[in-house]
């Protein structure tokens, strides 16, 4: 009988780490809002193809909106359940065609891109964001960070040439009022380059807050700011 009560007991507590887990993948502090030149993303050995809409403009495209913890790990892939339905999201399409396009190749939609960053991503902030909420809010928070106006009004544009790290970080920041972290990736050469642009938000999606951790990684003192 003992044995039978000790079994119970263990399905029981199985049961309960379960749905902890469970709750725990719906649980995030804050979010990282990431933006990416394409000029870097295109400027490298793999390169890059546009989508089947043509060239996207010389602008900061969004690459996503990651549901983090301030220890510096993240959920993923939360609700197998929620899957990516564009008929949710119809009304924001054109407005994502422009400012979320997809660089990878072959050239496409953009769909695929869409569809891995909401079932990676957005699934683990559905607790406070919608689908369509997900992709709203994003686009938004771009409207809210024109991080090309702040680079260009501090003199630092994208022409090839080289601009002083600490100078984007002061140009971006006295602009928004938040300290970005930069990710660099390399060019044909070797060269490091502006590539992405992270910036955090408060775990509602409403407001920039200033990050409570930064990824890992590390830029050159100098860095390219490639033209596109």
């Amino acid at each position: 009988m003992e044995s039978k009560y000790s079994i119970l007991l263990s399905l029981l507590m199985l049961q309960c780490l379960s749905l902890l887990c469970v709750s725990q993948s719906q649980d995030f502090d804050f979010f990282y809002f990431v933006q990416q030149w394409p000029g870097s993303y295109c400027d490298t050995k793999q390169s890059c193809c546009y989508p089947n809409t043509g060239k996207p403009a010389a602008d900061f495209g969004i690459h996503g909106l990651w549901p983090n913890y301030e220890d510096g790990s993240y959920p993923s892939n939360c609700d197998p359940s929620n899957s990516f339905n564009q008929a949710k999201i119809s009304d924001l399409i054109s407005n994502m065609q422009k400012n979320w396009p997809s660089l990878a190749c072959p050239s496409s939609n953009s769909i695929q891109f869409w569809t891995h960053e909401w079932e990676k991503h957005g699934t683990c902030s559905e607790s406070v964001l919608s689908q369509h909420g997900y992709f709203d809010t994003a686009l938004s928070l771009k409207g809210k960070t024109n991080l090309l106006e702040a680079l260009k009004s501090a003199g630092i544009n994208p022409d090839g040439n080289s601009y002083s790290l600490v100078d984007i970080k002061n140009a971006i920041n006295g602009a928004i009022g938040y300290t970005p972290w930069i990710e660099c990736n390399v060019d044909a050469s070797g060269n490091s380059q502006l590539y992405q642009i992270y910036l955090c938000v408060d775990n509602s999606g409403s407001d920039l807050i200033e990050c409570p951790v930064f990824p890992k990684g590390k830029c050159g003192s100098e860095i390219e700011f490639p033209s596109f």
